[in-house]
């Protein structure tokens, strides 16, 4: 009996936290209405907003200068561009002064801590800002030259305090993993983060966030021991009444790429789930006014939590359902949450359709399947991450554990893409080359360079079948 119920608790609860997560990815999805307001609206022509674009960039040396020069090309024409760079990183600051010299709209600036983290890197540059918006990118991101336009728009017509514009992983075809990962991304930027600005409470991303200047001095900047800084300043700042509107337009996102290796994305997870602990142990969110909000958000800082011990109990569960002799309607109930995973899998399909004909990117026959197979697979390497997450918490382990990047998202892959990618390179342009450029800036670390040059040209014959 007391099996019976154990199973039965167990899967009703799966069942109804898979059907909210399913529902919140749908948000976006729900109207024609809503899909259409989730967009940036066409910018007036106007310049009224400035912006101070900080880019922290440690051991970025390969894909450094390739992010100044496409930040250079924006039509906007008020910006400084903030590069943050560690006193302990020669070879990086060297592409960083490079790029100063070349542009006065490039500052470098020099973080002296010796405990090296994104947020106090962010908070060393915050005094130097002149901009009545600070911008945030991440030293591999690829923007758009229009995106500053949109953003001052989206600030002027809407009175916003934050805008959060996309982010979209890129490279799908590079891993049966980054497909998972691309797609996560597009759910949760083009959908579920409208969902958490309409209801008012809602965890930033760690790029393409704008604020203004005097909202972030008055928030006293990023918190410098959070492994999840842009999460916890999305809290704090909902918490006090702050507006954050939400913008996704695939011609305006900034294109990043997934991590290199399943170690590197294990750790990356487990420092965004360590980091939403935090937050929650915080307890900023507890000023919400509303009960539904805090409500969200206890579920949202939670999930590394819930994760953790789903990826523990699921596994008993289906052992007691397969070996212990239970009532046929709790072996029923046992179903349920296969039924949500078995909607999520369809609805995930549609996704990657929707997702390769947003980017223009040619969607195979092998990819859905890859997608399908390896869904259980990528849940059980959350859940390790979640795991791991909270064990480093509870042993109050908060290092920063980095993730590299050589530019994988920044690849022409032809024969992987339904048209031309030529708006973001120039037509005809070879990426390797751009990067190799890089290894001839002064300082620059040539090995790694030309090693990510390896990676991109053998990405256009190396792709995965």
């Amino acid at each position: 009996m007391l099996a019976s119920v154990f199973i039965a608790v167990v899967s009703l609860a799966l069942f109804w936290m898979a059907a909210f997560t399913l529902w919140w990815q749908m948000h976006a999805w729900r109207t024609p209405e809503v899909l259409a307001s989730t967009r940036f609206s066409s910018p007036d022509g106007g310049e009224h907003v400035s912006f101070s674009l900080l880019l922290p960039a440690r051991h970025e040396q390969a894909v450094l200068d390739h992010t100044i020069q496409r930040l250079l090309e924006s039509s906007h024409t008020d910006f400084e561009i903030i590069v943050i760079v560690g006193h302990d990183d020669p070879d990086t600051t060297e592409v960083a002064r490079h790029a100063e010299a070349r542009d006065p709209r490039v500052r470098v600036v020099v973080d002296t801590h010796e405990k090296k983290n994104k947020p106090k890197a962010m908070n060393t540059a915050l005094p130097h800002c002149r901009g009545d918006v600070v911008g945030v990118f991440d030293a591999e991101d690829q923007v758009h030259p229009e995106l500053l336009a949109h953003v001052d728009h989206a600030f002027r017509t809407t009175g916003a305090d934050v805008v959060q514009g996309g982010v979209q992983l890129i490279n799908f075809h590079s891993s049966w993993y980054s497909l998972r990962n691309c797609l996560e991304y597009f759910f949760w930027f083009r959908s579920r983060l409208h969902l958490h600005a309409q209801k008012g409470f809602i965890p930033l991303g760690g790029n393409t966030v704008f604020v203004r200047t005097d909202v972030l001095r008055e928030a006293d900047g990023w918190d410098p021991d959070c492994l999840a800084e842009d999460c916890d300043l999305g809290v704090r700042l909902s918490s006090v009444g702050k507006k954050v509107v939400v913008a996704y337009d695939s011609d305006m996102v900034t294109k990043e790429e997934t991590p290199g290796s399943l170690m590197s994305l294990l750790k990356q997870r487990t420092r965004w789930n360590q980091g939403f602990l935090q937050v929650y142990r915080k307890k900023d969110w507890k000023q919400l006014p509303g009960f539904g909000q805090r409500l969200l958000a206890r579920y949202t800082l939670m999930t590394p939590y819930l994760q953790a011990v789903s990826g523990v109990i699921i596994p008993l569960n289906v052992a007691v359902a397969l070996f212990l002799d239970v009532p046929v309607g709790i072996a029923f109930i046992t179903f349920l949450p296969a039924v949500t995973a078995f909607v999520t899998f369809v609805f995930e399909l549609v996704g990657l359709h929707d997702f390769g004909k947003q980017y223009g990117l040619r969607v195979r026959f092998v990819h859905y399947l890859k997608l399908v197979v390896g869904g259980p697979f990528y849940q059980v390497l959350l859940a390790g991450a979640a795991v791991r997450a909270v064990w480093r918490e509870q042993r109050g382990r908060n290092d920063w554990e980095l993730t590299s990047h050589v530019g994988a998202h920044l690849t022409d892959t032809g024969h992987e893409r339904g048209h031309d990618f030529g708006d973001d390179l120039g037509k005809g342009a070879d990426i390797a080359t751009a990067i190799e450029v890089t290894a001839t800036a002064p300082g620059a670390d040539t090995a790694a360079a030309t090693e990510a040059a390896a990676v991109t040209r053998g990405s256009r014959e190396d792709v995965p079948a």
